[in-house]
């Protein structure tokens, strides 16, 4: 139970007190009610005695009394009606709350912190109320009347005789049968006479008089003169008395207006006062009977006799309490209590209370326990005093107590008032009410045997109740608690005689003496054993008190505690007392919040909400059924519907009470603000037709990290460019859509007049529907001036068409249950300035009933949309956007700080031009290889020109816009449509096989020495583009030579032409995916020609294989690849002629068919290559067919040289040499430089195509690049086969040096060697059997170095197989030679050769060993890849 005021051993003696009930006279009753006070009401604050008292037990022992208190009130002759009580008891529970501010309790049990009530006021006042409030019952004597005060005035003519009519009164009250109302202890009462005398207006002679004749006539211990109104009531405003008497007739006051469910409450006050408060003590309408003042008639707790129902105290109380705390007080302003009494007046009543309790009260309590102990002794025959019997009684062979089952239910069995049985508990009544707990403890016991002997159940249980406090309160603690005496007399109380008061107060004076022994767990158990359905309100406090003891407990049961708080909750609420109620669930809430027993939390939170409305708390309404909603709510469907419309309901109110507030805060839908996305600018135009815009950026697009990463570095690529080559530090990539991963630390900028997208992320948790209405994005706007004067100017709600930043309303946005939907919302800024996104508004409401189409079915007048909303509310939801976490300096890193995050806060800036691109005839498939021509449109749909228009790729070899040599027409796509991609020239069929030369720069198509191939210029016509204005372009596009999906970027950067300083340039991007399929592979090897010289009488002839396969698999319906061309392209080789022996002129290839080319090479002529600078190449076709493409033109050029730079860009494998000799390096670069060569072949085609049964003819070009002679190269890059898994070996590393031998093919081409000699033989060997043959061995230095070469003509020792391969011959004559060969020079050697057999010899068996000059390390050259050269000796 909660901490009381009073301790269990004051609270006990103060309920349980001497009555004295008060008889007055008219007159004297006036004389107290000009204080507003009845006499009772008078002496209430000072009836406590303020110094012990003594008395003399029976056996003449001294026994002190402490702290004694008198219960004096008016006669009344009607029981109080139990409606009355209830609502009594209700009205003090409901007038009295926790105070406001007061401190609570902090309970720390486990995990949990609770705030608690430490005690409960409410619970003690009501506890107060009922124990005084219980009516008087023949069964026991405690309230019953000890003694009667008799009231009169001075002022009234026959004082003396208006006493004896009042004895008479009082006489006829107590003897007469009419009366059974109010008890008397004993026939003989006590009379005591009190003259009241008023000192401002009575005579004080004629008082002392009649009061020296009523102490002649009653004696001086049986009367006294009480002096009051000692000043006039209209002076009462000069000084400040205290009023002792407010808080008492606050406690039992009760208003006249209320209703309550057992029948209006027909209580009128007293005719004569304007007090419309009656106390319990209160009167009722003054009679007048025989002449006297019979104004005690009717209890002022007395309902309407018609309307009374029930007749026990314990009925249903659903007492409709509209009356609080707040409204008795406001009733009892102005009425101020004791106006006419002074201090010393106070002082006066003080003492006439003393006076009558010391010489009237105690004397005769004193005679009468003497009387009744003596009858007793006489009855009982024993020893004279009941003290000496007391032990023979317990020490004696015990009678066995029947259990209370076995009772018969003999409740009904009365005693006559003589029984001697009564006689003892009359005795133990008095012993307890002054305080002699040993001898009231004694008698009890003893008519408890005797009650149970005779079978009076409610007797004995009245006996066993008194007996087991009398222990409890003995001095000393003689005996333990007998707490199963209480349990028995509670038991019996209520199953037997069914008298659930009795039972109460049973439980609520055990209770306590239990809470003070610590047994928290005996008092919860008793406690809420006593809740039943008959009365709520009793239920609730004893519920309340129950769960006080589980949380007080050594360990304390917090689950337990808020367990029964929820059920004294539930119960306050059933018995009206909504503010308890709601205090109850509050502090359960506490316990279970935040535990996961979500159904618990969303219980208590509907009820707090509906308490909380009902109590018009509607802030506190508001946020519980907020919690309910936010909440993962694992209700079902239709709960979370109810829940929602009682919050939207709730919510409604609230706003209607202050309706130009600021917006209320929404909890639904969830807003996921990380994942908010912000994009400055237009939405794409769809494709239309051919036409097909620029894929740029949008909101549609999932973020990629990777390409992101791309976009940023081509747009740094390109700001490098037009910067020469530097970034500036102030350069930062544009961003056209802000998230969660893009870097959102500075302010992004928008450009006014173009829109703002803010992507909302919503979520609804329910599963119900949401729909919301009226959706629009929440802004503040801070305009800037030019003048300098900034003025904020802060647009909440867009109502009037607003001059700065017009704000996009969806009129309807449905979520459907438990889905995450984006919702779009776009403002367009018409005014430069500081923009800052604060949240979204809008109505939130749900769909009443199923879906409907287009308004038909919609309620009446209430929503026009497609769906029909049942109720909406107005609010708004904040975006706030948390930062990345840093983590740079040490600070950072060790505690937790966030940056900003500004994607919702745009600067918006001035106009910028704005860049449309559209792409016609774009293809989506292409052949590898394939070329197309396509064009691309560019459009100004801002209001400002823009110029600098270029366009970057990483691919460039994708894409041309062709060179400056380029011929800009046709320009309109529609009459190029059947046109061929190349520039063509008719030629005759001579120029069949022989090659045209042609010769272009590579500067002229943009891949000028340093520039990055990568950006290009886009040939703008002036190259400005005005607003508004559009231009076409064509567009060259050659498929990628390896097959698949490619994604290619472009991005294109343009500028304004005035320069803006906020924004530099803009750009937009495009991404093309392009699929290709096989279609040719191209093969091709360069060799040098061992012929001595040709046509022209020059070495340095090359010889080019070239194979072409065709590896379409027809899926592209290609029927045959025609070859139509091969061109050559090199600052130094060009192409001569075609040495193919076949005459099949047009080069045909069928599905996976190989076609076999060879060229021949030859060096281009000396002042040729001396006119070209180092950027110039020459152009060689050999054509096919009978038209000639001009290789050297655009396109066929542009996809060379871009080819060619990205071929260049690739890393080269060159062999590493780790030497310390920088020479021997030297010699191997020039070793290596001997067998480079330079010669592209662009191979050109046709393919046919059947398509839809219509046939097409595609263009395509292949190139090979060749570097290095004899070595293969390849159209496409080869795949690398991974390596075979091998086992891993486990070796101490060891430094090997890389041999700095370069490779047998670098060998080869230092030394040229050729042999001449005749191709057969003949000679008579019968006539000289040695054959001699002189043979001609040329040496041509490749190299432009000095070479020292050492010709060995001896044989190798080889193997006999060898030999047989060979033959056997002999060179004679010298067998070594040692030369030295300038730069490029040619050497003949003439040597002879000598056989003895006919036969076929190979001639090319000289070994030649070169080395440079100035080297040291020697190189054998070898021939091993020339012809074999075979000669036939013939015998004649």
């Amino acid at each position: 139970m909660a901490q009381c005021v009073q301790s269990v051993q004051e609270l006990i003696p103060d309920s349980f007190v001497p009555c004295v009930a008060a008889l007055c006279s008219d007159e004297a009753e006036r004389l107290t009610r000009l204080n507003h006070l009845s006499f009772a009401e008078l002496l209430k604050p000072f009836s406590r005695l303020t110094s012990e008292v003594h008395m003399r037990d029976p056996n003449n022992q001294l026994h002190i009394i402490k702290n004694l208190k008198i219960a004096v009130s008016n006669i009344i002759t009607q029981p109080p009606q139990p409606g009355a009580i209830r609502k009594l008891l209700n009205d003090v529970v409901s007038g009295s709350q926790p105070a406001e501010g007061s401190v609570a309790n902090v309970i720390t049990a486990g995990d949990y912190d609770l705030n608690i009530s430490a005690t409960t006021p409410w619970f003690e006042s009501y506890r107060e109320t009922f124990l005084q409030s219980m009516p008087a019952s023949d069964h026991e004597f405690l309230n019953h009347y000890l003694a009667c005060m008799l009231v009169a005035s001075s002022g009234e003519a026959e004082p003396v005789e208006q006493f004896s009519k009042l004895s008479q009164e009082q006489h006829r009250i107590q003897h007469n049968n009419d009366y059974s109302y109010p008890k008397w202890f004993i026939p003989n009462t006590l009379k005591y006479y009190v003259l009241l005398h008023d000192v401002s207006a009575g005579d004080e002679q004629r008082a002392e008089s009649i009061y020296e004749e009523m102490k002649q006539k009653y004696g001086t211990q049986g009367c006294y003169l009480l002096k009051i109104n000692s000043r006039t009531s209209n002076r009462a405003s000069d000084e400040q008395i205290p009023d002792p008497w407010s808080q008492y007739l606050q406690k039992n006051s009760i208003q006249n207006q209320e209703s309550y469910e057992d029948g209006p409450c027909t209580i009128t006050s007293n005719k004569n006062f304007d007090s419309n408060l009656l106390s319990l003590d209160g009167f009722d309408n003054e009679v007048k009977v025989d002449g006297l003042p019979n104004n005690f008639r009717a209890h002022p707790l007395q309902l309407d006799p018609s309307s009374d129902t029930s007749n026990s105290i314990d009925g249903p109380d659903h007492v409709k309490s509209t009356s609080s705390l707040h409204e008795t007080k406001k009733a009892n302003i102005g009425i101020i209590h004791g106006a006419c009494l002074t201090l010393t007046d106070h002082d006066r009543i003080r003492q006439f209370i003393q006076e009558f309790t010391f010489r009237g009260l105690l004397p005769h309590i004193e005679k009468t326990i003497r009387q009744l102990n003596d009858q007793l002794i006489s009855r009982k025959g024993l020893s004279r005093s009941l003290f000496s019997a007391t032990k023979k009684w317990f020490s004696g062979s015990k009678v066995p107590e029947k259990s209370i089952n076995e009772l018969k239910n003999t409740s009904g069995l009365l005693y006559p008032p003589e029984a001697p049985e009564l006689q003892i508990r009359k005795m133990a009544d008095l012993c307890f009410l002054v305080q002699h707990y040993d001898l009231a403890y004694s008698c009890y016991h003893t008519a408890k045997k005797d009650f149970l002997n005779d079978q009076a159940m409610l007797y004995a249980a009245g006996a066993l109740e008194m007996a087991a406090v009398s222990a409890f309160l003995q001095p000393g603690a003689p005996r333990p608690y007998p707490a199963h005496y209480m349990d028995t007399a509670i038991q019996t109380y209520r199953d037997i005689c069914k008298n659930m008061v009795l039972a109460e107060r049973c439980v609520l004076l055990s209770a306590e003496i239990l809470k003070s022994q610590s047994k928290y767990s005996e008092a919860a158990a008793l406690l809420i054993r006593l809740t039943s359905e008959d009365s709520d309100l009793r239920s609730a406090l004893l519920l309340e008190q129950a769960a006080h003891c589980f949380i007080n407990m050594k360990s304390p049961m917090v689950r337990k505690y808020a367990f029964h708080m929820i059920l004294a909750g539930h119960r306050f609420s059933k018995a009206g007392q909504k503010k308890h109620a709601l205090r109850c669930y509050c502090q359960a809430m506490q316990v279970y919040k935040g535990k996961g027993w979500s159904l618990a939390e969303d219980h208590i939170n509907f009820t707090i909400g509906r308490q909380s409305y009902t109590l018009r708390q509607l802030d506190n309404a508001v946020s519980a059924f907020r919690h309910i909603l936010i909440n993962e709510s694992k209700q079902s469907a239709a709960q979370q519907g109810s829940f929602l419309r009682e919050y939207l309901y709730v919510y409604k109110n609230v706003s209607q009470l202050s309706p130009d507030g600021p917006l209320p805060q929404l909890p639904l839908p969830y807003i996921n603000s990380s994942a908010t996305r912000v994009f400055f600018g237009h939405d794409r135009r769809p494709a239309d037709g051919e036409k097909q815009a620029a894929t740029h950026i949008s909101l549609d697009q999932e973020y990629d990290f990777e390409s992101s990463q791309q976009w940023e570095e081509l747009e740094e690529e390109v700001v490098a460019l037009v910067n020469k080559g530097v970034i500036p530090s102030n350069f930062h990539p544009t961003q056209y859509c802000l998230n969660s991963y893009s870097d959102n630390s500075r302010f992004p900028l928008a450009v006014v007049e173009e829109p703002i997208t803010v992507e909302v992320a919503f979520r609804n948790p329910l599963k119900v529907p949401l729909l919301l209405t009226d959706l629009s994005l929440l802004w503040k706007f801070q305009p800037k001036d030019f003048s300098g004067k900034d003025n904020e100017e802060v647009k909440e709600l867009v109502t009037s068409e607003p001059e700065m930043i017009g704000t996009e309303v969806i009129s309807e946005f449905l979520i459907n249950s438990e889905e995450s939907k984006v919702a779009r919302l776009k403002l367009f800024p018409h005014h430069i300035g500081e923009l800052h996104i604060l949240g979204v508004v809008y109505n939130l409401g749900t769909i009443q009933g199923s879906v409907t189409v287009d308004g038909i079915g919609a309620l009446p007048g209430c929503h026009t949309g497609k769906h029909s909303l049942s109720m909406s509310v107005r609010g708004r939801q904040d975006l706030e956007i948390q930062g990345p976490r840093l983590n740079n300096t040490k600070e950072e890193k060790t505690s937790i700080k966030y940056g900003p995050d500004r994607r919702l806060d745009p600067i918006i800036t001035e106009e910028m031009p704005l860049l449309e691109v559209f792409f016609i005839h774009f293809p989506t498939g292409l052949l590898c290889g394939e070329t197309r021509k396509a064009y691309v449109e560019f459009v100004n749909v801002s209001k400002c020109p823009l110029t600098g228009l270029k366009v970057v790729s990483k691919r460039p070899e994708f894409f041309t816009f062709g060179g400056n040599t380029a011929i800009l027409t046709p320009l309109s796509p529609s009459a190029s449509e059947n046109c061929s991609a190349y520039k063509t020239v008719v030629t005759d069929s001579t120029s069949m096989c022989t090659a045209l030369t042609s010769s272009a720069s590579s500067v002229d198509f943009g891949i000028g020495i340093g520039s990055q191939p990568e950006v290009i210029p886009v040939p703008l016509p002036d190259t400005v583009l005005l607003p508004g204005a559009s231009v076409q372009l064509p567009m060259w596009l050659r498929g990628p030579d390896e097959e698949g999906v490619h994604e290619i970027n472009f991005l294109f950067y343009y500028e304004s032409v005035k320069k803006q300083p906020k924004i530099r340039h803009r750009i937009l991007r495009h991404t093309a995916v392009i699929c290709t399929s096989r279609s040719l592979n191209v093969r091709a090897t360069v060799c040098r020609s061992n012929s001595l010289e040709d046509e022209e009488g020059r070495g340095g002839n090359m010889l080019l294989f070239v194979d072409v396969e065709n590896i379409n698999t027809s899926e592209a319906g290609v029927k045959e690849f025609h070859i139509v061309q091969v061109s050559s392209s090199s600052k130094h080789w060009k192409l001569q002629k075609s040495v193919n022996l076949s005459e099949n002129k047009d080069a045909k290839l069928a599905s996976r068919e190989k076609g076999k080319f060879c060229f021949k090479a030859i060096q281009c002529k000396e002042k040729e290559v001396a006119a070209q600078s180092s950027e110039k190449y020459t152009f060689a076709d050999i054509i096919f067919g009978n038209e000639q493409i001009i290789s050297s033109a655009s396109p066929c050029a542009d996809f060379f040289y871009r080819s060619l730079s990205s071929e260049l860009k690739k890393p080269q494998a060159q062999p590493s040499v780790h030497t310390e000799k920088q020479s021997v390096e030297d010699a191997v670069k020039l070793i290596q430089k001997c067998s480079e060569v330079d010669l592209n072949i662009v191979v050109l085609w046709k393919a046919y195509v059947v398509e839809d049964s219509k046939q097409l003819i595609l263009e395509g070009q292949h190139h090979v690049i060749l570097r290095t002679i004899g070595k293969e190269a390849f159209s496409y890059p080869q795949k690398q086969e991974p390596p075979e898994m091998e086992l891993l070996k486990f070796f101490r590393p060891e430094n090997t040096t890389v041999s700095s031998r370069p490779s047998v093919e670098q060998f080869s081409n230092l030394i040229k060697t050729s042999l001449h000699y005749p191709e057969s033989f003949n000679h008579p060997f019968h006539q000289k059997s040695l054959c001699l043959v002189p043979v001609t061995l040329l040496l041509s230095n490749c190299s432009k170095a000095d070479v020292d070469v050492i010709v060995d003509l001896r044989h190798k020792t080889t193997s006999p197989e060898a030999l047989e391969i060979h033959g056997s011959f002999t060179w004679l004559g010298q067998t070594q030679y040692k030369l030295q060969l300038k730069s490029e020079e040619i050497h003949t050697l003439q040597l002879k050769a000598c056989f003895v057999h006919t036969g076929v010899y190979n001639l090319g068996t000289p070994r030649v060993f070169a080395k440079l000059s100035d080297q040291v390390t020697v190189f054998e050259t070898s021939q091993q890849n020339s012809m074999p050269a075979l000669i036939i000796i013939n015998n004649v």
